[in-house]
């Protein structure tokens, strides 16, 4: 089978996959993402949907899409903030495993679905996707005598119970990449999906913004590292195996190739992004609710502490801060 078959089932298998069976970002979870850190990053998006928002002329009916939206722990503290965008709007969860639909909080103006296709157009609103592209199924090519050739996935003959990488036929790479097929063994991921969702997503909006952020490189760079410093595998906050090994156990994920993506996104770090929407701002505020209220020691106060240490990870440009934040402008 393709390789990109092989991620589809091992991450989205209806009955073994592992997002289908409860695997996921949290604490709890296989990983942290920005949103599990605290509700920092959440108040900073829920600032920088208020500006596109105002930027439209502050229309009513703005509508906010969360792509990969899990347990809804990002639109718990989007909600939380308050912004005035969604005063008269909405905020729509979009995620495919029914066990997180369930978890993910309801009412007012929150609504679920399962999938980008349940969303209507969009007039005026935001569509954001948080280490979302790096989870979509994706295929994998290998460099052999100057041409490359597609990675497939079989049964391994010795044992039936494991699986074994092969060679499929000469195909062309998503990207020209120079000389890079001269190395045979280099590998490059192929990321249809990720490019198709994108372009679904600008479809559905009539006018605003399109918003990724996710870890990412190029193709040329990914060809000549190994490839399992781009393609890797997480379980319980470690490290997972080889990608064929444990199939539905652990999360699978690869670098986001910019360059396979579609043309005209803004881009910057994510340190960058935040601090240019208003962290700096928010921490200031926490800072001075702290002083004023840390004779209390109340719920409130120690939420506005908590901002120094989140803003701190957020921003630390070897880790979360180093993340790619593209962002694409419908007029």
């Amino acid at each position: 089978m393709a390789f990109e078959a092989w991620v589809e089932a091992c991450l989205y298998d209806p009955d073994a996959g592992f997002y289908s069976t409860g695997g996921g970002a949290g604490r709890h979870g296989d990983f942290l993402t920005s949103p599990e850190v605290g509700p920092l990053f959440g108040a900073v998006l829920a600032g920088w949907m208020d500006a596109r928002w105002e930027a439209l002329g502050c229309p009513p009916g703005f509508t906010v899409v969360e792509a990969a939206a899990g347990s809804g722990t990002l639109a718990r503290a989007v909600y939380a903030a308050s912004p005035r965008c969604l005063h008269q709007g909405c905020y729509v969860m979009v995620e495919r495993s029914a066990a997180l639909r369930e978890a993910q909080p309801s009412g007012g103006n929150l609504y679920s679905v399962a999938g980008l296709s349940d969303v209507g157009p969009i007039s005026h609103g935001v569509l954001l996707a948080n280490e979302l592209l790096d989870n979509l199924a994706f295929g994998v090519l290998e460099a052999a005598n100057g041409v490359w050739c597609e990675v497939r996935v079989d049964v391994d003959p010795d044992n039936s119970d494991l699986f074994r990488e092969v060679l499929g036929d000469p195909v062309n790479p998503p990207v020209a990449i120079q000389d890079a097929t001269s190395g045979t063994g280099a590998r490059i991921p192929v990321q249809t999906a990720a490019k198709v969702w994108v372009v679904d997503a600008l479809d559905l909006l009539v006018s605003g913004s399109v918003l990724v952020m996710d870890y990412a490189s190029t193709t040329r760079e990914m060809a000549y590292r190994p490839q399992g410093e781009w393609l890797r595998t997480y379980r319980g906050h470690d490290r997972g195996g080889p990608p064929l090994v444990d199939p539905g156990y652990q999360d699978v994920t690869v670098e986001v190739a910019v360059d396979q993506l579609p043309d005209g996104a803004v881009i910057a770090t994510q340190a960058d992004f935040l601090v240019a929407n208003g962290i700096t701002n928010l921490v200031d505020e926490g800072l001075r609710t702290w002083e004023d209220r840390a004779h209390l020691g109340d719920l409130k106060a120690l939420q506005a502490r908590s901002r120094i240490a989140e803003s701190e990870a957020l921003l630390d440009p070897a880790g979360l801060g180093g993340f790619t934040v593209l962002e694409w402008t419908q007029p």
